[in-house]
């Protein structure tokens, strides 16, 4: 998991000492995404570079790229001190102006700057890539693109997309001419396989800056300076951002990071491209089969989060302030819910009399969210009476396990972005069954996608491991089975119970789960990006068991997985 963010000024002034706040102060609310190493790209003068003696191959200002290891008051502090040495002006103003920057945890390749984002097409820097995801064909595309005189300077997947937007680019110029951003995105997106999100800029094409996502969360926000639309919705995005006005465009991998800056936002969806050009955004679906994506229309949302809930107050760190914000997130969950004699699910109301016919209840869920279905499961059948089985998301992938029309599929999500989670999803609903969401993302994916829902309501969750969403989770969880179970009698006086339990709960005493560290643990392969990762060090030994049966495919990712891994953590191992 990593965490992007862009920011793009039309028609207002703005200095690049400003700007590079702007980039700072964004990656500051993505570090919990990552935090082993990071970047920015942002424009150079133009008068400097065409004084140069070695001229680009564009017109536009040549970028100013910046990578280091360490979390990101390192790469604050490393900027300002290069800035220093190149006597770089951070007082010059640009009326119009892109800028991209990333937080990294690794995956591919050791934290270093060479494998920080953003990651170049070469030389020049013609084409520059922020990436969260995995690129699964990236190994064939890099020997694809050796063999066409490229060179490789990262041991990053994420290296082979700014190079084939230059091979793209470059083909394209040979044989037709002009190209345009949007085309090469395209072309890229066609040979890409895996989960991304991705954000482009371009000294070809100035001012710009270009989007696309499958699979990994990715918002756009607009803050429209002259005041006139805040806080309103908006029917077209496009119709909006086309009007000339001065505005302040943003991407990011999640709400936190523009929500000081705007509440009109746009969750960009699998397979959209959202172009900005002149002040303007475009919006293109793309499908795979066709040569031209069809353009479509989105609308703004209004973010209903203020900027005290991403600020850690008096606490000395995210994790310590919301687990003493539990019982306030516990009581927010349950407002308006729980009645004296039993629950009020809105979200639920037209479908429970389908999930009471169900022959089961599948609990789907990644890491934390499966672990606090787990821990509900109990109570579910107990209340209900229906048999409930669990499948971790990665796992009923891979086995293509049996899912039925007569089934009601609860998926669970904090944000309601976790991509194998979704994958499930539309695996489930390819197969008929009635998908039920549980998630503290209003707007989210998973919130859309499912056929209803409950929203947790606990409020934004920064710290890496989760502590109000977890509880909030539970308590949910718990509220369905109540109002799932509110037809039979003989469960009555417990339900009363559990009700009475439950309204009490934010004013017992509040317990504090320690994070532990085990030494031993058995697991799924695809659960390792879900957390496990963060105990791995040069201690630990690790033995990896590929069975030769129907995942054996899958393998060899997981095998260059722990491949990188060995160089990241500099250890020796041993294969079993």
């Amino acid at each position: 998991m990593c965490g992007i963010f862009a920011y793009l000024n039309y028609n207002v002034s703005r200095e690049r000492r400003y700007i590079l706040e702007v980039l700072f102060n964004g990656l500051r609310r993505l570090e919990y995404r990552g935090y082993d190493s990071s970047g920015i790209a942002l424009d150079a003068d133009l008068t400097s570079c065409c004084s140069s003696a070695a001229a680009p191959a564009y017109a536009g200002a040549p970028p100013l790229v910046f990578r280091q290891e360490g979390k990101i008051e390192s790469l604050v502090r490393s900027v300002y001190s290069e800035v220093d040495e190149k006597d770089v002006n951070l007082d010059t103003a640009f009326n119009v102006h892109a800028a991209i920057a990333h937080t990294r945890w690794a995956t591919h390749g050791v934290p270093a700057p060479r494998n920080s984002h953003p990651q170049s097409s070469g030389a020049g820097d013609e084409f520059l890539v922020v990436h969260n995801g995995i690129i699964t064909n990236y190994e064939v595309l890099k020997e694809t693109l050796i063999r066409h005189g490229f060179t490789f300077e990262s041991d990053t997947d994420t290296e082979v997309i700014p190079k084939l937007a230059k091979f793209v680019f470059d083909k394209a110029h040979d044989e037709e001419g002009d190209v345009t951003f949007s085309q090469v995105v395209i072309e890229v997106m066609r040979q890409l396989e895996g989960a991304y999100a991705l954000i482009f800029k371009s000294p070809h094409y100035p001012n710009e800056l270009i989007a696309c996502k499958r699979g990994s969360t990715l918002i756009l926000g607009v803050n429209e300076l002259s005041g006139q639309n805040s806080g309103k919705p908006f029917h077209d995005v496009k119709a909006l951002t086309t009007n000339g006005k001065p505005k302040e465009l943003f991407f990011s991998s999640d709400l936190c990071a523009i929500v000081e800056h705007t509440k009109n936002y746009l969750a960009i969806e699998d397979n959209e491209i959202v172009h900005i050009k002149d002040g303007s955004v475009s919006v293109l679906k793309f499908d795979h089969d066709k040569e031209k994506p069809a353009s479509v229309q989105r609308a703004l949302s209004v973010l209903e989060m203020e900027v005290e809930q991403i600020k850690k107050g008096s606490y000395d760190h995210f994790m310590q302030k919301e687990i003493h914000e539990q019982p306030h997130s516990l009581t927010t969950t349950m407002r308006g819910r729980l009645k004296d004699s039993g629950v009020l699910l809105g979200g639920l109301k037209e479908h429970l009399k389908t999930i009471r016919r169900s022959r089961r209840v599948v609990f789907i869920g990644c890491g934390t969210s499966y672990n606090a279905a787990l821990a509900a499961r109990p109570f579910v059948e107990e209340l209900t009476g229906i048999p409930v089985t669990m499948e971790v998301a990665s796992d009923l992938l891979d086995r293509q396990g049996p899912i039925y029309r007569e089934d009601t599929a609860v998926f669970v999500s904090q944000s309601g972005e976790t991509a194998d989670t979704l994958l499930a999803l539309d695996y489930a609903l390819e197969n008929g069954a009635l998908c039920v969401g549980i998630t503290n993302t209003v707007g989210s994916t998973l919130s859309r996608r499912t056929h209803c829902g409950v929203h947790i309501n606990a409020g934004c969750e920064i710290g890496v491991a989760s502590t109000k969403a977890y509880t909030s989770q539970i308590v949910v969880m718990a509220m369905l089975a109540l109002a799932i179970g509110s037809d039979q009698i003989s469960t009555q006086a417990r339900r009363g119970a559990i009700i009475s339990g439950l309204s009490s709960l934010p004013k017992g005493a509040l317990k504090v789960k320690e994070v532990a560290l085990m030494h031993s643990e058995g697991m799924l392969a695809g659960e390792m990006k879900h957390g496990p990762l963060a105990l791995v060090d040069e201690n630990l030994p690790i033995i990896v068991i590929a069975t030769r049966d129907e995942c054996f495919s899958c393998s060899h990712t997981i095998s260059q997985f722990f491949e990188d891994l060995m160089l990241i953590n500099q250890g020796i191992w041993q294969r079993a």
